[in-house]
């Protein structure tokens, strides 16, 4: 394990700092716009737009790495991105809000392309799962250190934001001092969904799906905490926890998808993440602590691990030129899901209560299974049709095993 993550050893070290500063932020900004008395529909659609940021990040931020290379890049965004915590607290009102959580949303959907064509890079398809279950374990871990800032200070002050600008800016200094051969800079970096979705229909579609549901996550679930909880220190506890879940899942299920299938996997935290979004939803009026504290754990442990096996999946199948294009690619239907999610999740909230947004993420963790099995049974279905067919060429003795053995093949590789 050593050895395959050393040479990713100082990306890894920089990740961690850059996101415990981004979740620091993350759980703030929701916290203090509520405190402010934004409109939880304002509040939804901030997260809609960082997401907005982040999807036009994914579209040209392969183009800046293209140009200038995976480090300059990476310095870049973390200096742009370490000065939006100091403009929130000097530009208080949901326009102004609004357009910094774009231009964060920006700065790290790009940052976020840097790292994991970085790790693919690094990568097989024997250790993939694991390489990225371990970094995305270190990441939430540190995403749940920075929402437990969110307790050294009142949110209505303005530490916490220089906190987290700090840690942003921090993020950039092992990269920038690292010996480590970075990955050559790519010749072709334009998304194509279509050839994405050819790639892996299903890791396509989960990344849509992740984002939806974590998008919603990311920009309400404080708020969801704070009024079921009706006490802020919830919304840290229940982010965390959340986080803390996520992190201690992602190793174990890495591990299990490069052992036992991908797939199979893909359809599991699917839907135990949809059981546990209705359990959400119908406790959420009546919601101790305690049971807030556990579902979040839960919930977090099936809901985060989703993108990183959709990512391995995809990749799975990809050339490695492709690697830029399908970071980019795979990021970007992230990003869209994301910023749809807060917008339904939050009308959601608005219509019924506070469990709202569960039973939003509930029904498209639904849809991915269902997507997941109507792929599957139709591949079964051609790979019999096409059996039958090899076998009659064959007793004719004008085909080959080889021929069969191609076609299963294929059926696989297209779900």
């Amino acid at each position: 394990m050593i050895r395959v993550l050393a040479p990713v050893a100082a990306l890894l070290i920089s990740v961690s700092i850059l996101l415990a500063g981004q979740g620091l932020q993350g759980t703030l900004l929701p916290v203090r716009a509520s405190l402010e008395q934004f409109p939880t529909l304002a509040i939804g659609a901030m997260g809609a737009t960082y997401f907005f940021g982040f999807t036009v990040g994914c579209l040209k931020g392969g183009e800046l790495v293209r140009r200038v290379g995976h480090v300059r890049v990476f310095l870049a965004m973390t200096a742009v991105a370490s000065a939006s915590p100091l403009l929130h607290v000097l530009l208080i009102s949901p326009m102004s809000w609004g357009v910094l959580r774009f231009m964060t949303g920006f700065c790290f959907a790009v940052l976020y392309i840097v790292i994991e064509s970085w790790l693919n890079d690094s990568a097989d398809n024997t250790n993939r799962g694991v390489i990225f279950s371990t970094y995305s374990m270190i990441t939430l871990t540190v995403l749940a250190a920075g929402q437990m800032m969110m307790l050294l200070y009142v949110p209505t002050g303005f530490e916490l934001f220089i906190i987290a600008s700090v840690l942003v800016s921090l993020g950039a200094v092992p990269i920038a001092l690292s010996t480590s051969p970075s990955p050559a800079q790519p010749q072709a970096v334009s998304v194509d969904v279509l050839r994405l979705y050819q790639i892996s229909p299903s890791g396509t579609v989960g990344c849509l799906v992740s984002g939806l549901a974590n998008g919603a996550f990311w920009a309400l679930a404080p708020v969801f905490a704070s009024k079921v909880g009706k006490d802020v220190s919830l919304a840290a506890w229940f982010m965390t926890s959340a986080v803390i879940g996520g992190a201690i899942a992602q190793w174990p299920l890495g591990l299990l998808s490069d052992r036992a299938g991908r797939r199979k996997v893909l359809v599991g935290v699917s839907l135990a993440g949809c059981f546990t979004g209705l359990a959400l939803y119908m406790l959420a009026d009546s919601m101790q602590f305690a049971t807030a504290i556990i579902l979040a754990l839960i919930c977090g442990a099936f809901a985060f691990p989703l993108y990183v096996i959709s990512v391995a999946y995809t990749n799975d199948f990809a050339e490695t030129t492709e690697y830029v294009m399908v970071s980019s690619g795979l990021l970007l239907m992230y990003g869209l899901g994301a910023t749809i999610g807060p917008l339904i999740a939050s009308f959601a909230m608005t219509e019924s209560n506070p469990g709202g947004m569960y039973a939003f993420t509930a029904l498209v963790h639904l849809a991915l299974v269902l997507f997941v099995a109507v792929r599957f049974l139709w591949s079964r279905s051609v790979a019999e049709q096409q059996s039958t067919f090899s076998d009659a060429l064959s007793s004719a003795q004008t085909a080959s095993q080889v021929y069969e053995e191609e076609l299963l093949q294929k059926s696989e590789r297209d779900v």
